[in-house]
């Protein structure tokens, strides 16, 4: 389609030079340029074309290269030296670097902007570190050829090299010279450029000519004449346009030429615009005056096809063909016919046309391209798609980008011919098949690159990439697809650059709010049906929308009470005090969780402000809740009320009825602390034990003592004995009619024997008299519930069967008895020192199942219930729920507050709550073992691992770490950061605990551990320098290859992960951790 076009005047040119302007370069922004005359370096102003800066190099120049963030300037002279400048001010940023013996004619930056490529006439190309300014490999010999980058392989091209240029896709180095093997230059080439697009090349010769030639065939298809030789050449950074120097001291800007469809006229200006009447009247107005034209019949057919005129269209195509058969005239007939249906005269006209295409292969890839997309429009998809589909893989010089973007916008006008009839799934795959087009992109500038299509077609691929995303949003929403939906939207603004969001912004605000309304509307049913942890996540959506309403975090906060989460709830009633201090609301779920975290003082002051703002309120009926509630100190004033009128009553001293002692006045508040202080009774449960309801209203002294009430009477009678009022014993003090009781019950036991002035241990299997070594035979010490009773209180006396002091030791607290501790810490394997000094909460948690792990209970769900005090989680008790659910949900409480993965260090069976958790808590019986390193051995490795491998890379995996999220759950589903391995070496096999044959493929992974970094988890990370974070990412990777416990993975059909138990830990150790690449991350396995 295309004949070699010569071009003569430049449409601007830049004067001021000194001497022969011998290099060019733009900047990314647009809007700079650098140019080089004689010993000078020139900064200007694209826009006014004004000289802003001048910068002196010692030598003559002969090349330039501006890196891709346009931060660096660099330059080469006629001495073999290079200069760094900086691209923002043009101060040097380094000493002339000797880089060859001669001169050097090429620069060019790699597209990464970590290396500088260099070309001099010492026939040697060299590559830089444009970090440290120090040779990287050895020099390539060259002359004049192709050479990948990565391979340092060889492409024949040009002849006696002095030039050269990266593709912008970075896996070729093009260098050029003289003449063959593209022909075309009569004398020594001294600059080739590759366009951004990568599909034209431009050189600049001694012969006083610019070429432009086609990328993919090697063809010239312009050539620009200077009045003297040409030194240098680039492309304006969107490939529009042309600079170039020559020996005449001026910069000459030329407009790229390109074969088009209707040319460079008036005519395709109006099509491209779609101002297809204008068109219509310009080219009626050329076939006027020249009737024999047989061009301007053919492209007033395509404009009538445009206009879906079809009879007009095939006429004129007719009439072009009768004056003069040619390429456009029996395109334009085929399209023609395509849109009268005549699909197989179309056939028969498309074929026809390949005749004229001069046996180019890139004008025939075009007319294919035009064929597949009119058989598109006279709904022939199949056709149309598997032409696009042979175009795209049988050509392999041919322009792909082409056939992906047209694969990609018929697949958008699909989607939305399917979203017309309600086919909304139908539809989002469409849309999804579009954005999936390796080429397509939010910043490629497609219209003006296939700018033919659009003058064709009127297709708007400008906005394609967006319009895709956006309909696909659209189409999963209206599919009633909410979550795939958000999950889309969230992909596509993660991917949109600013404009591409300000563009979208008043589609983006609707979207938001239609998704954030069903999810409100979901999350609520969830609420009132207690499906709390569905409620959490709809609710979480809305926020993570940007949803700045109250509501949601309300809803939130309350679903967050709902399951206990105190901590969660607080930091959403939090924001919502934030988003309206002027509301109760906050303050009321402040207080609730407060109260539920059970700090009791601060959930009293959110209760009092709380009560102020129902005070302040301006509406009646918000007023009126006030009534509902009395303040703190009234409260408190109606206590001391009741206290001071017995004490005013009292005479000035009292005789103790269970001491015997009297009481002054001045130890008032001490008895009253007293009076209410409780003792309670840690034991094992026997056959017969009493009840609530054998006691209930009730003498406990008065009943007929045997079996549990005479246990009840007895330690009754012990805690009277030992000063305190108060008792509360399991059996017995709690309602086990009531759900909500037991609720409250099983959450709190920890805090209560906490808080107990005296835990007494009764050891009904232990005779009196014994000796040392009794306590440690006990029963006691395997039971379920009894780990916390022990552990839990601060003050414990152990009593035998006969309700004797255990070893008859009358000290006031067994806890401070180093023999009793000894013989404790040797039947429980618990050091003593963690038995009297017990911490609750997260820390330890690997340890702390491990004690656990041998002991039972009755009930097979307590075995995880008596251990939430353990960790300080507050668990719904759902008793039948059985043993693997209720400790998977424990393990996942513990997992998703702590990120604590050693938690999924076990063996033997895998739950059926999670592959990832076992299905029983004896499985943490065996402990960690692996050894750790010292601080030397760390720092021996590092220096050992900084000869083999390279900072950049190692930094490059440390980042990706660095990146990653702790683990967390969502509906039993473990989303866990790991590192998979390629298995190398296995060592003896002792066989797995379940059969794999319906898995595929297992692999070792190994869970990721945050620690590892050896980084504190900052919300802002600090700043450090590239020492600092190299020798981080250093001491990673030895981390990294110490012995550790590995995870067998396999994935399954529905692209997760399922864990493959083993009976025997699975202990695995990378053989070569410079081999990085046999790492991979997956984030949610």
């Amino acid at each position: 389609m295309s004949e070699l076009i010569p071009i003569t005047t430049p449409m601007r040119e830049f004067e001021g030079h000194e001497s022969w302007v011998m290099a060019v370069a733009v900047f990314p922004d647009k809007r700079r340029m650098v140019t080089a005359s004689g010993e000078s370096l020139r900064l200007w102003d694209l826009q006014t074309g004004v000289m802003v800066r001048k910068m002196e190099h010692h030598n003559w120049v002969l090349s330039l290269a501006v890196s891709r963030d346009g931060k660096l300037i660099a330059s080469g002279d006629h001495d073999g030296e290079v200069i760094v400048w900086d691209g923002e001010t043009g101060e040097s940023l380094t000493q002339p670097i000797k880089a060859h013996s001669t001169y050097i004619f090429s620069l060019n930056f790699s597209p990464d902007g970590t290396a500088l490529a260099s070309g001099s006439r010492d026939k040697t190309t060299k590559l830089w570190n444009a970090r440290t300014w120090e040779q990287q490999g050895d020099p390539v010999e060259c002359d004049s050829d192709v050479y990948n980058s990565g391979t340092r392989e060889r492409v024949p091209f040009f002849n006696n090299d002095v030039s050269l240029a990266w593709t912008p896709d970075g896996t070729r180095l093009l260098t050029g010279g003289i003449g063959d093997p593209w022909t075309g230059h009569s004398k020594s080439i001294f600059a080739i450029v590759v366009n951004p697009a990568g599909t034209l090349v431009a050189s600049a010769s001694n012969d006083h000519h610019v070429r432009l030639w086609q990328l993919s065939d090697r063809r010239t298809i312009a050539t620009f004449k200077h009045p003297s030789g040409t030194g240098c050449v680039t492309f304006s950074v969107d490939g529009k346009h042309i600079l170039s120097g020559s020996g005449n001291y001026i910069i000459s800007e030329w407009a790229v030429p390109h074969p088009k469809i209707l040319a460079i006229t008036t005519a395709r200006f109006a099509c491209i615009s779609g101002e297809l009447s204008i068109a219509e009247e310009l080219l009626t107005q050329y076939i006027n005056t020249n009737s024999n034209s047989h061009i301007s019949y053919s492209h007033r057919s395509l404009v009538m096809a445009r206009k879906h005129d079809w009879d007009r269209a095939l006429q004129d195509a007719i009439k072009s063909i009768n004056i003069k058969p040619s390429l456009t005239g029996y395109m334009s007939k085929g399209i023609a016919f395509c849109g009268k249906g005549y699909i197989t005269d179309a056939r028969a006209v498309f074929d026809v046309a390949s005749m004229y295409t001069d046996q180019n292969s890139q004008t025939t890839h075009f007319l294919l391209l035009i064929k597949a997309i009119a058989l598109f429009g006279a709904d022939q998809h199949d056709e149309a798609s598997l032409l696009l589909k042979e175009l795209t893989t049988g050509c392999p010089n041919a322009d792909t980008r082409a056939c992906h973007i047209v694969q990609a916008y018929l697949h958008v006008q699909l989607g939305i011919k399917a979203s017309h009839g309600a086919r909304y799934d139908e539809a989002a795959e469409h849309f999804t098949a579009a954005i999936n087009c390796s080429t397509l992109s939010s910043k490629l500038d497609m219209h003006h690159i296939y700018e033919d299509l659009v003058v064709l077609f009127g297709w708007d691929l400008e906005s394609l990439w967006l319009t895709a995303h956006q309909k696909r949003c659209d189409a999963l929403l209206c599919a009633g697809r909410l979550q795939d939906a958000m999950k889309s939207y969230r992909c596509m603004m993660d991917a949109s650059d600013d404009i591409t969001e300000a563009n979208c912004l008043e589609w983006s605000n609707a979207f938001t709010e239609k998704c954030s309304a069903r999810c409100l509307t979901k999350g609520d049913a969830a609420l009132a049906a207690r499906n709390y942890e569905s409620a959490i996540e709809l609710y979480s959506a809305v926020i993570d929308l940007g949803c700045t309403s109250d509501v949601a975090f309300v809803n939130r906060s309350e679903a967050n009470l709902g399951k206990m989460l105190w901590e969660d709830a607080l930091l959403d009633a939090q924001k919502v005090i934030e988003l309206d201090p002027s509301s109760r609301v906050g303050y009321q779920l402040t207080h609730a969780a407060l109260r539920g975290a059970q700090r009791y003082d601060e959930a009293i002051d959110a209760f009092t402000i709380m009560l102020s703002k129902l005070d302040g309120a301006s509406e009646t009926q918000i007023r009126d809740l006030r009534q509902q509630y009395i303040h703190p100190s009234q409260a408190e004033d109606a206590i001391q009320r009741a206290v001071w009128i017995e004490l005013d009553n009292a005479p000035l001293r009292l005789l103790n009825t269970s001491t015997g002692l009297y009481l002054r006045t001045e130890r008032i508040k001490e008895v009253v602390v007293m009076y209410f202080r409780c003792v309670l009774l840690s034991h094992r449960w026997e056959e017969m034990e009493a009840l609530l309801q054998d006691i209930q209203d009730k003498v406990v002294y008065e009943l007929n003592g045997l079996g549990g009430i005479a246990k009840l009477q007895s330690f009754c009678k012990v805690a009277r004995d030992t000063g305190y009022r108060w008792a509360w014993m399991d059996t017995c003090c709690i309602d086990k009619r009531s759900n909500t009781e037991v609720q409250e019950s099983v959450n709190s036991m920890f805090i209560w024997y906490r808080h107990s002035a005296l835990t007494i241990v009764y050891l009904c299997d232990v005779p009196p008299s014994s000796r040392p070594g009794a306590l440690a035979r006990s029963f006691w010490n395997h039971r379920g519930w009894t780990f916390q009773e022990f552990v839990a209180p601060k003050v414990v006396l152990f009593y035998q069967k006969d309700w004797s002091l255990y070893l008859g030791d009358s000290s006031p607290n067994h806890k401070e008895s180093p023999a009793i501790m000894k013989e404790l810490e040797d039947a429980t394997g618990i050091d003593a020192r963690a038995l009297v000094a017990f911490r609750p909460g997260m820390s330890g948690a690997r340890e702390k199942l491990q004690w656990a792990s041998k002991r039972i209970t009755t009930v097979q769900e307590d075995i995880a219930y008596s251990l939430c005090g353990i960790f300080g989680i507050a668990l719904p008790v759902i008793y039948g729920e059985k043993k693997q659910n209720a400790l998977g949900r424990l393990l996942q409480e513990i997992v998703a507050r702590s990120g604590d993965i050693t938690v999924l260090d076990w063996i033997g069976q895998p739950s059926e709550f999670n592959s990832c958790l076992p299905a029983h808590i004896v499985s943490y019986t065996t402990p960690r073992t692996l050894p750790s390193l010292s601080e030397d051995d760390i720092h021996t490795q590092v220096s050992s691992l900084r000869q083999t491998v390279p900072t950049d890379v190692a930094l490059k995996f440390y980042d990706q770490l660095l990146q990653l999220r702790a683990p967390r759950f969502a509906n039993c589903r473990l989303h866990l950061p790991c590192i998979s391995f390629h298995v190398t070496d296995v060592g003896p096999s002792r066989g797995l605990a379940q059969d794999t044959s319906h898995v595929q493929g297992p692999f070792d992974g190994r869970p990721w551990d945050r620690n590892l970094l050896g980084v504190p988890d900052f919300v802002e990370q600090p700043d450090i320098t590239n020492d600092t974070e190299s020798m981080g990412a250093l001491r990673l990777m030895v981390r990294l290859r110490q012995p550790f416990n590995a995870f067998l993975l396999a994935r399954q059909h529905i692209g997760e992960y399922k864990r493959i138990a083993s009976d025997y830990d699975i202990i695995a150790q990378v053989k070569d951790i410079t081999s990085i690449d046999n790492m991979d991350v997956m984030h949610d396995p």
